[in-house]
């Protein structure tokens, strides 16, 4: 009869973490083979004349040696590993060994509880979609590969929970992990990690990637990054099951929203310059997720604190009008944002008394619609997506002291004298203005920008789409 090895995952060490085939085998275990520091956690459950052999730590292959030595004498053995004998435990050690030695050995792996497992149960829900599980321990592996790792779970979006992340000699590593997610997540991202999960001196803590401290953590603690869904709630570090609609209603937003969120994480891990103000970057990404088009990056020019100027303008400075150059542009505005604000949008293109001015005078239907608004309405934001003429003839009556519009977008489109118009926005320092340069804008540009500024208030969460 084959002699027997069994590899007993006994989770984080307290009894109630550990499985019921665990603790039977356990309890009917002669031989015990383990690291000292593990043996305490199991001694109770183990028969009172149970052979008991232990050494220190880093001498894995000296206990697993033992143990195959034990079971070549023809008798079974337990050999035990913290929380899952297959992650980051004795199992696969166990195989090497029976495999170089040539051994007729029967093996069993039992599995446990592991820490990452115990952890999460602590912080609520945080592995509920794809994870990884990633060591620091450069012991058996270089850090050139470590660190290719951190780089795919991050770019993949994966919940991430890290091992051995810190010790008296690796003290870098983490602080390394944390400036490679940064690069790649959200700042607000949920990060939670636990110090002796399920242990005496348990400790639980919760905070963001951005707030996280490296020195707060050694190596009996167990960190857990969220992925780009993940968020808090009550206390609870939460990651939804899913990226679809249904998980978007359990942190508060709609699907489409959900959606553009997700659109605008993307779009802000392909900056070429993540490193801008929160003001510019708001209006880039929604310029962005318009387009498709990353040369918004070059072309996109906001002065500063525009989005955020020109917010309080038409929410706290009296003015409640936007004006556009065309039906196009104001049609692309959003309705429920506008409401919301009590914010009235006007397009004069097809007003009576513009297409009589027109006539009369010679000029565009859009020249003379930005005519007839500024004699209404010159404080108003104006906003061009589609007619160079209508943005020159803002500059004149401007220059005229007859319009002191409270902002400008200038987001003409085509190939007749619209560099032109734009050049001659520029001057206006004390105007806040956006100015998509060169040939490139439309209706569409232009009311996306418009819609930066009417959920300002959204910027800073990164959340965009509460109208939508």
């Amino acid at each position: 009869m084959k002699s027997k090895i069994t590899v007993v995952g006994i989770g984080p060490g307290d009894t109630a973490d550990m499985t019921i085939r665990a603790v039977e085998v356990l309890r009917e275990s002669k031989v015990v083979v383990g690291y000292k520091y593990y043996i305490p956690f199991i001694r109770h459950l183990l028969p009172d004349d149970a052979e008991i052999v232990m050494n220190g730590m880093r001498q894995e292959r000296k206990r697993i040696d033992k143990a195959v030595e034990i079971a070549e004498e023809g008798r079974d053995v337990c050999v035990i590993s913290s929380g899952d004998a297959g992650i980051y435990g004795m199992a696969p050690l166990v195989y090497e060994t029976v495999r170089r030695v040539g051994g007729d050995i029967e093996i069993e792996v039992v599995p446990g509880i592991s820490a990452f497992q115990k952890a999460a149960s602590l912080l609520g829900a945080p592995v509920g979609h794809d994870f990884c599980v990633i060591s620091l321990s450069d012991l058996m592996t270089s850090w050139a590969v470590i660190e290719k790792r951190i780089i795919a779970a991050a770019d993949a979006d994966f919940v991430t929970a890290v091992y051995n992340p810190r010790s008296n000699g690796r003290y870098w590593e983490l602080y390394r992990l944390k400036e490679i997610f940064l690069a790649r997540r959200d700042h607000d991202t949920p990060v939670g990690y636990v110090r002796q999960a399920g242990r005496d001196g348990e400790e639980v803590k919760i905070t963001t990637l951005s707030e996280f401290d490296p020195e707060e953590v050694d190596m009996f603690t167990v960190v857990i990054i969220g992925n780009s869904r993940s968020f808090l709630k009550d206390g609870a570090f939460i990651t939804p099951r899913g990226y679809s609609s249904s998980s978007a209603v359990m942190d508060g937003t709609r699907a489409g929203q959900s959606i553009m969120i997700e659109s605008f994480r993307t779009i802000e891990k392909e900056l070429s310059n993540r490193d801008i103000s929160v003001d510019r970057k708001w209006a880039l990404l929604h310029a962005i997720h318009t387009t498709a088009d990353f040369e918004m990056e070059n072309i996109v020019k906001t002065d500063d604190n525009v989005v955020g100027t020109i917010y309080n303008a038409l929410t706290r400075g009296g003015v409640r009008t936007i004006v556009t150059d065309v039906t196009m542009a104001a049609s692309g505005i959003r309705k429920g944002a506008l409401e919301r604000l009590g914010i009235e949008v006007r397009c004069y293109l097809n007003d009576p008394d513009t297409v009589a001015l027109a006539g009369e005078h010679g000029i565009t239907r859009a020249q003379a619609g930005i005519r007839k608004a500024v004699s209404e309405c010159p404080e108003a934001l104006y906003v061009f997506g589609n007619a160079p003429t209508a943005l020159m003839e803002l500059c004149s009556l401007i220059r005229a002291g007859k319009a002191r519009p409270c902002g400008i977008i200038a987001a003409p489109v085509g190939f007749v004298h619209v560099c032109e118009s734009k050049h001659m926005v520029k001057p206006f320092k004390s105007i806040p203005k956006i100015i998509v340069e060169g040939r490139k804008g439309g209706s569409n540009l232009a009311a996306t920008l418009v819609n930066s500024i009417l959920c300002w208030p959204d910027a800073a969460q990164l959340k965009p789409g509460r109208d939508v």
